[in-house]
Protein backbone atom coordinates (compact mmCIF):
# COMPACT_ATOMS: atom_id res chain seq x y z
CA UNK A 1 0.00 0.00 0.00
CA UNK A 2 1.29 3.21 -0.42
CA UNK A 3 0.76 6.69 1.14
CA UNK A 4 2.27 10.34 1.53
CA UNK A 5 3.21 11.33 4.90
CA UNK A 6 4.42 15.60 5.45
CA UNK A 7 5.47 16.95 8.48
CA UNK A 8 7.01 20.37 8.65
CA UNK A 9 9.84 22.72 10.52
CA UNK A 10 10.47 26.03 11.26
CA UNK A 11 14.14 27.81 11.70
CA UNK A 12 15.10 29.53 14.89
CA UNK A 13 13.70 33.25 13.28
CA UNK A 14 10.42 31.96 12.83
CA UNK A 15 8.20 34.45 14.90
CA UNK A 16 6.77 31.88 17.14
CA UNK A 17 9.99 30.11 17.74
CA UNK A 18 11.61 33.12 18.95
CA UNK A 19 8.86 33.06 21.63
CA UNK A 20 9.87 30.36 22.35
CA UNK A 21 13.59 30.90 23.10
CA UNK A 22 13.05 34.16 24.53
CA UNK A 23 10.49 32.16 27.01
CA UNK A 24 13.30 29.06 27.45
CA UNK A 25 16.27 31.57 27.89
CA UNK A 26 14.48 33.39 31.00
CA UNK A 27 13.64 29.86 32.00
CA UNK A 28 17.39 29.05 32.02
CA UNK A 29 18.44 32.28 33.63
CA UNK A 30 16.21 31.72 36.58
CA UNK A 31 16.40 27.93 36.95
CA UNK A 32 20.61 28.69 36.87
CA UNK A 33 20.58 30.73 39.75
CA UNK A 34 17.48 28.76 41.62
CA UNK A 35 16.81 25.19 41.02
CA UNK A 36 13.85 24.86 42.56
CA UNK A 37 12.32 27.97 40.62
CA UNK A 38 8.13 27.96 39.39
CA UNK A 39 8.26 29.35 35.56
CA UNK A 40 5.49 29.19 33.67
CA UNK A 41 6.85 32.09 31.18
CA UNK A 42 5.27 33.07 27.85
CA UNK A 43 6.31 35.48 25.26
CA UNK A 44 4.54 37.00 22.26
CA UNK A 45 6.54 39.41 19.59
CA UNK A 46 5.02 41.25 16.86
CA UNK A 47 6.10 44.49 14.91
CA UNK A 48 9.38 46.47 17.14
CA UNK A 49 7.68 44.72 20.36
CA UNK A 50 8.59 41.61 22.81
CA UNK A 51 6.05 41.42 25.46
CA UNK A 52 6.79 38.25 28.45
CA UNK A 53 4.05 37.06 30.35
CA UNK A 54 3.04 34.66 33.06
CA UNK A 55 3.84 33.27 36.17
CA UNK A 56 7.35 32.61 38.07
CA UNK A 57 7.92 32.70 41.87
CA UNK A 58 11.52 32.39 42.46
CA UNK A 59 14.36 33.78 44.91
CA UNK A 60 16.97 34.63 41.73
CA UNK A 61 16.74 38.08 39.81
CA UNK A 62 17.13 37.98 36.25
CA UNK A 63 17.09 41.04 34.00
CA UNK A 64 14.33 39.91 31.82
CA UNK A 65 14.75 42.40 29.31
CA UNK A 66 18.24 41.85 29.02
CA UNK A 67 17.73 37.95 28.27
CA UNK A 68 15.24 38.50 25.76
CA UNK A 69 17.34 40.87 23.70
CA UNK A 70 19.80 38.66 23.56
CA UNK A 71 18.01 35.78 22.58
CA UNK A 72 17.02 37.70 19.46
CA UNK A 73 20.35 38.78 18.99
CA UNK A 74 21.52 35.15 19.00
CA UNK A 75 18.90 34.10 16.82
CA UNK A 76 20.36 37.13 13.74
CA UNK A 77 17.76 40.22 14.29
CA UNK A 78 20.45 42.28 14.82
CA UNK A 79 19.80 44.77 11.81
CA UNK A 80 17.52 47.66 11.36
CA UNK A 81 16.70 46.98 7.86
CA UNK A 82 14.94 43.50 9.02
CA UNK A 83 11.94 45.73 10.35
CA UNK A 84 12.58 43.64 13.96
CA UNK A 85 15.93 44.05 15.81
CA UNK A 86 17.38 43.29 19.46
CA UNK A 87 18.27 46.85 20.09
CA UNK A 88 15.18 49.12 19.30
CA UNK A 89 12.33 46.65 19.91
CA UNK A 90 10.66 47.65 23.01
CA UNK A 91 10.19 44.84 25.93
CA UNK A 92 7.51 44.69 28.34
CA UNK A 93 7.12 42.15 31.42
CA UNK A 94 3.64 41.41 32.46
CA UNK A 95 4.89 38.57 36.01
CA UNK A 96 3.12 37.69 38.95
CA UNK A 97 3.80 34.64 41.27
CA UNK A 98 2.13 31.29 40.21
CA UNK A 99 -1.22 30.79 42.16
CA UNK A 100 -0.73 29.59 45.60
CA UNK A 101 -3.61 27.03 45.34
CA UNK A 102 -1.50 25.24 42.42
CA UNK A 103 1.34 25.16 44.49
CA UNK A 104 -0.67 23.21 47.11
CA UNK A 105 -0.52 20.27 45.11
CA UNK A 106 2.88 20.31 43.47
CA UNK A 107 4.63 21.26 47.12
CA UNK A 108 3.48 18.20 48.58
CA UNK A 109 1.88 15.15 46.20
CA UNK A 110 -1.61 13.63 47.27
CA UNK A 111 -0.11 10.36 48.35
CA UNK A 112 2.62 12.53 50.59
CA UNK A 113 -0.48 14.01 52.42
CA UNK A 114 -1.41 10.69 52.74
CA UNK A 115 1.56 9.21 53.80
CA UNK A 116 1.77 6.85 51.13
CA UNK A 117 4.72 8.49 49.29
CA UNK A 118 8.18 10.16 49.99
CA UNK A 119 7.33 13.18 52.25
CA UNK A 120 7.32 16.32 49.85
CA UNK A 121 6.89 13.84 46.85
CA UNK A 122 5.80 16.17 44.10
CA UNK A 123 1.94 16.56 42.67
CA UNK A 124 1.65 16.67 38.93
CA UNK A 125 1.75 20.51 38.08
CA UNK A 126 -1.69 20.37 36.30
CA UNK A 127 -3.86 17.66 34.78
CA UNK A 128 -3.18 16.13 30.78
CA UNK A 129 -2.20 13.10 28.91
CA UNK A 130 1.19 13.50 26.92
CA UNK A 131 2.30 11.06 24.09
CA UNK A 132 5.41 9.96 23.53
CA UNK A 133 6.73 8.10 20.19
CA UNK A 134 9.51 5.82 18.88
CA UNK A 135 10.09 4.48 15.16
CA UNK A 136 12.87 2.12 13.42
CA UNK A 137 12.89 4.68 10.60
CA UNK A 138 16.40 6.77 11.33
CA UNK A 139 18.70 5.82 13.59
CA UNK A 140 17.39 8.28 16.30
CA UNK A 141 14.28 6.17 16.47
CA UNK A 142 12.11 9.26 14.94
CA UNK A 143 9.56 9.17 12.01
CA UNK A 144 11.32 10.22 8.80
CA UNK A 145 9.99 13.29 7.50
CA UNK A 146 10.07 15.25 10.39
CA UNK A 147 13.83 14.28 11.17
CA UNK A 148 14.79 15.35 7.34
CA UNK A 149 12.38 18.86 7.88
CA UNK A 150 14.42 19.70 11.23
CA UNK A 151 17.97 19.01 9.85
CA UNK A 152 17.04 21.08 6.33
CA UNK A 153 16.00 23.61 9.12
CA UNK A 154 19.12 23.51 11.12
CA UNK A 155 21.36 23.52 8.12
CA UNK A 156 19.21 26.68 6.57
CA UNK A 157 20.19 28.37 9.60
CA UNK A 158 24.00 26.58 9.53
CA UNK A 159 24.44 28.31 5.82
CA UNK A 160 22.91 31.67 7.14
CA UNK A 161 25.07 32.08 10.21
CA UNK A 162 28.49 30.65 8.76
CA UNK A 163 28.63 33.23 5.52
CA UNK A 164 27.62 30.16 2.93
CA UNK A 165 24.36 32.45 1.72
CA UNK A 166 24.86 35.80 3.28
CA UNK A 167 21.77 37.00 1.47
CA UNK A 168 19.43 35.08 3.75
CA UNK A 169 17.61 36.47 6.69
CA UNK A 170 16.70 34.41 10.12
CA UNK A 171 12.90 33.24 9.16
CA UNK A 172 11.85 29.87 7.71
CA UNK A 173 10.10 27.19 6.91
CA UNK A 174 10.82 23.71 5.62
CA UNK A 175 8.40 20.58 4.93
CA UNK A 176 9.40 16.99 3.40
CA UNK A 177 6.81 14.82 2.61
CA UNK A 178 7.88 11.20 2.24
CA UNK A 179 6.29 8.29 0.32
CA UNK A 180 5.60 4.58 1.96
CA UNK A 181 5.09 1.53 0.96
CA UNK A 182 3.59 -1.00 2.79
CA UNK A 183 4.63 1.11 5.48
CA UNK A 184 8.20 1.86 4.91
CA UNK A 185 9.77 5.11 3.46
CA UNK A 186 10.96 4.31 0.04
CA UNK A 187 11.50 8.18 -1.21
CA UNK A 188 11.36 11.85 -1.28
CA UNK A 189 7.96 12.85 -2.82
CA UNK A 190 8.35 16.78 -2.49
CA UNK A 191 10.17 18.93 -0.52
CA UNK A 192 9.63 23.24 0.23
CA UNK A 193 11.41 25.01 1.41
CA UNK A 194 10.83 29.04 2.24
CA UNK A 195 13.16 31.14 3.32
CA UNK A 196 13.35 35.11 4.36
CA UNK A 197 16.26 36.84 2.10
CA UNK A 198 17.66 40.19 1.19
CA UNK A 199 15.46 42.24 -1.38
CA UNK A 200 18.32 42.27 -4.15
CA UNK A 201 18.65 38.40 -4.62
CA UNK A 202 17.14 36.92 -7.75
CA UNK A 203 14.56 33.94 -6.87
CA UNK A 204 16.74 31.89 -9.14
CA UNK A 205 19.66 32.47 -6.85
CA UNK A 206 17.97 31.21 -4.25
CA UNK A 207 16.38 28.75 -5.73
CA UNK A 208 19.42 27.17 -6.98
CA UNK A 209 21.57 27.44 -3.57
CA UNK A 210 18.81 26.14 -1.35
CA UNK A 211 18.65 22.81 -3.20
CA UNK A 212 22.34 22.80 -3.51
CA UNK A 213 23.14 23.51 0.00
CA UNK A 214 20.35 22.66 2.35
CA UNK A 215 17.91 20.33 0.42
CA UNK A 216 20.67 17.76 -1.02
CA UNK A 217 23.03 17.38 1.33
CA UNK A 218 19.71 16.31 3.43
CA UNK A 219 17.49 14.16 0.83
CA UNK A 220 19.48 13.32 -2.31
CA UNK A 221 20.14 9.77 -1.84
CA UNK A 222 15.96 9.23 -1.47
CA UNK A 223 15.10 11.67 -3.98
CA UNK A 224 14.65 10.86 -7.81
CA UNK A 225 13.81 12.31 -10.79
CA UNK A 226 9.96 12.61 -9.68
CA UNK A 227 10.73 14.43 -6.58
CA UNK A 228 9.04 17.88 -7.13
CA UNK A 229 10.82 20.77 -5.04
CA UNK A 230 8.86 24.02 -4.04
CA UNK A 231 11.65 26.24 -2.84
CA UNK A 232 10.34 30.40 -1.86
CA UNK A 233 7.08 29.14 -4.07
CA UNK A 234 5.49 32.75 -3.93
CA UNK A 235 8.40 34.32 -5.44
CA UNK A 236 9.59 36.63 -2.82
CA UNK A 237 10.10 36.25 1.04
CA UNK A 238 11.90 39.82 2.17
CA UNK A 239 9.44 40.78 4.86
CA UNK A 240 9.30 38.12 7.53
CA UNK A 241 9.91 37.45 10.92
CA UNK A 242 7.92 39.49 13.94
CA UNK A 243 7.80 42.34 11.38
CA UNK A 244 5.48 39.71 9.12
CA UNK A 245 3.64 37.89 11.44
CA UNK A 246 3.11 37.62 15.26
CA UNK A 247 4.90 35.04 17.24
CA UNK A 248 3.44 33.31 20.33
CA UNK A 249 4.93 30.82 22.96
CA UNK A 250 3.58 27.08 22.29
CA UNK A 251 2.22 27.62 18.59
CA UNK A 252 4.38 25.04 16.96
CA UNK A 253 4.21 21.93 19.26
CA UNK A 254 3.62 19.79 16.72
CA UNK A 255 6.80 20.65 15.10
CA UNK A 256 8.70 20.44 18.56
CA UNK A 257 7.54 17.15 19.04
CA UNK A 258 6.76 14.52 15.73
CA UNK A 259 5.63 16.37 12.79
CA UNK A 260 1.90 15.07 13.43
CA UNK A 261 3.21 11.28 12.70
CA UNK A 262 2.31 10.59 16.72
CA UNK A 263 -1.03 11.78 18.95
CA UNK A 264 0.03 14.91 20.67
CA UNK A 265 -1.98 16.17 24.18
CA UNK A 266 -2.00 19.70 23.43
CA UNK A 267 0.41 21.01 26.15
CA UNK A 268 3.34 23.10 25.26
CA UNK A 269 6.90 23.00 26.60
CA UNK A 270 8.61 26.48 26.41
CA UNK A 271 9.01 28.50 29.65
CA UNK A 272 7.87 25.76 31.58
CA UNK A 273 9.83 24.42 34.59
CA UNK A 274 10.03 21.02 34.72
CA UNK A 275 7.49 20.44 37.73
CA UNK A 276 4.79 21.09 34.82
CA UNK A 277 4.33 17.46 33.02
CA UNK A 278 3.70 19.09 30.24
CA UNK A 279 7.08 19.04 29.55
CA UNK A 280 8.77 16.45 31.93
CA UNK A 281 6.26 13.69 31.64
CA UNK A 282 6.47 14.45 27.44
CA UNK A 283 10.32 13.71 27.70
CA UNK A 284 9.58 10.29 29.76
CA UNK A 285 6.96 9.07 27.45
CA UNK A 286 9.92 9.43 24.70
CA UNK A 287 12.05 7.97 26.63
CA UNK A 288 9.87 4.98 27.29
CA UNK A 289 9.00 4.30 23.73
CA UNK A 290 12.61 4.72 22.01
CA UNK A 291 13.65 2.19 24.53
CA UNK A 292 10.71 0.09 23.83
CA UNK A 293 12.04 0.58 20.23
CA UNK A 294 15.78 -0.37 21.11
CA UNK A 295 14.93 -2.92 22.37
CA UNK A 296 13.35 -4.60 19.37
CA UNK A 297 10.03 -5.06 21.40
CA UNK A 298 8.30 -3.13 18.79
CA UNK A 299 9.01 -1.35 15.26
CA UNK A 300 6.98 1.58 16.30
CA UNK A 301 5.39 2.31 19.73
CA UNK A 302 3.52 5.06 21.34
CA UNK A 303 2.86 5.87 25.38
CA UNK A 304 0.73 7.77 26.35
CA UNK A 305 0.65 8.83 30.39
CA UNK A 306 -2.06 11.07 32.06
CA UNK A 307 -1.77 12.59 35.55
CA UNK A 308 -4.19 14.51 37.79
CA UNK A 309 -3.16 18.09 39.42
CA UNK A 310 -1.63 17.16 42.61
CA UNK A 311 -1.13 13.45 42.31
CA UNK A 312 2.42 12.22 41.49
CA UNK A 313 1.39 9.15 39.96
CA UNK A 314 0.27 8.54 36.60
CA UNK A 315 -3.33 8.03 36.56
CA UNK A 316 -3.48 5.88 33.44
CA UNK A 317 -0.28 4.11 31.04
CA UNK A 318 -1.06 3.48 28.03
CA UNK A 319 1.35 1.57 25.09
CA UNK A 320 0.50 0.89 21.08
CA UNK A 321 2.46 -0.66 18.99
CA UNK A 322 0.46 -0.50 15.91
CA UNK A 323 0.53 -4.60 15.65
CA UNK A 324 4.34 -4.80 15.40
CA UNK A 325 4.88 -5.66 18.95
CA UNK A 326 6.84 -8.89 19.77
CA UNK A 327 5.15 -9.13 23.02
CA UNK A 328 1.83 -7.93 24.09
CA UNK A 329 1.04 -4.17 24.96
CA UNK A 330 -0.13 -5.02 28.50
CA UNK A 331 2.98 -6.91 28.96
CA UNK A 332 4.86 -3.71 27.56
CA UNK A 333 2.85 -1.39 29.89
CA UNK A 334 3.42 -3.45 33.28
CA UNK A 335 7.33 -3.93 32.15
CA UNK A 336 7.45 0.24 32.71
CA UNK A 337 5.70 0.72 35.15
CA UNK A 338 7.69 -1.71 37.13
CA UNK A 339 11.42 -0.62 36.11
CA UNK A 340 10.15 3.19 35.43
CA UNK A 341 9.23 5.31 38.33
CA UNK A 342 6.40 8.18 36.57
CA UNK A 343 6.60 10.35 38.99
CA UNK A 344 7.38 14.07 38.36
CA UNK A 345 10.05 14.51 41.20
CA UNK A 346 11.61 11.56 39.67
CA UNK A 347 11.23 12.38 36.03
CA UNK A 348 13.08 15.72 36.82
CA UNK A 349 15.57 13.63 39.28
CA UNK A 350 16.41 10.89 36.48
CA UNK A 351 16.80 13.57 33.50
CA UNK A 352 18.44 16.22 35.89
CA UNK A 353 15.70 18.68 34.17
CA UNK A 354 16.58 21.41 37.39
CA UNK A 355 19.37 22.90 34.74
CA UNK A 356 19.64 25.37 32.48
CA UNK A 357 18.77 22.77 29.42
CA UNK A 358 16.08 24.41 27.87
CA UNK A 359 16.95 27.10 25.30
CA UNK A 360 19.10 25.09 22.94
CA UNK A 361 15.84 22.79 22.42
CA UNK A 362 13.79 25.79 21.55
CA UNK A 363 14.11 25.23 17.99
CA UNK A 364 14.47 22.21 15.58
CA UNK A 365 12.25 20.01 17.99
CA UNK A 366 12.76 18.29 21.49
CA UNK A 367 12.13 14.56 20.47
CA UNK A 368 15.13 13.31 18.79
CA UNK A 369 18.01 15.82 20.11
CA UNK A 370 20.99 13.27 20.17
CA UNK A 371 23.33 16.20 19.09
CA UNK A 372 21.94 17.96 22.40
CA UNK A 373 22.53 14.74 24.66
CA UNK A 374 19.20 15.54 25.95
CA UNK A 375 19.18 12.70 28.93
CA UNK A 376 15.45 11.50 27.13
CA UNK A 377 17.11 10.17 24.16
CA UNK A 378 19.03 7.51 25.77
CA UNK A 379 18.49 3.86 25.36
CA UNK A 380 19.46 2.58 28.91
CA UNK A 381 16.37 0.66 29.79
CA UNK A 382 17.41 -2.04 26.57
CA UNK A 383 19.46 -4.40 28.56
CA UNK A 384 16.82 -4.65 31.14
CA UNK A 385 13.20 -4.68 28.90
CA UNK A 386 15.23 -7.39 26.75
CA UNK A 387 15.95 -9.16 30.07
Amino acid sequence: MRKLFTSESVTEGHPDKISDKISDSILDAIIKEDPMARVACETFVTTGLINVMGEITTSAYVDIPTIAREAVRKIGYDRAKYGFDCDTCGVLSSIHEQSADIALGVDNSAESKAGEADKGDTGAGDQGMMFGFACDETPELMPLPISMAHKMAMLLTEVRKNGTLPYLRPDGKTQVTIEYEDDKPVRVDTVVVSTQHDPEVTLETIRADIEKHVIRPIAGDMMDNATILHINPTGRFVIGGPAGDTGLTGRKIIVDTYGGYARHGGGAFSGKDPTKVDRSAAYMTRYLAKNVVAAGLAKKCEIQLAYAIGVAKPVSVMVDTFGTGKISESEIADLLIKHVDMRPAAIIERFGLRRPIYADLAAYGHMGREDLDAPWEKCDLVDLLKQ
